[in-house]
């Protein structure tokens, strides 16, 4: 029988460098962000978003 493989360590140093770093998230952002979130950032989040459907959310909800 052969042992299991041991679970590589979650790479914080990589995340975290990504979401504070170069996304600039705050830290209460990413301490408050759920894995689907952290996920969707680290590009586990589907296709982009496509111009037509910013246009749409930007005239829904438009900057004050």
């Amino acid at each position: 029988m052969s042992e299991a493989a041991s679970p590589s360590p979650f790479p914080w140093d990589e995340v975290l460098a990504l979401l504070l770093g170069r996304l600039r998230w705050r830290p209460e952002d990413v301490w408050r962000a759920t894995p689907r979130e952290v996920a969707a950032a680290l590009g586990g989040g589907g296709s982009p978003m496509r111009r037509s459907e910013l246009r749409a959310l930007m005239a829904r909800f438009p900057d004050k």
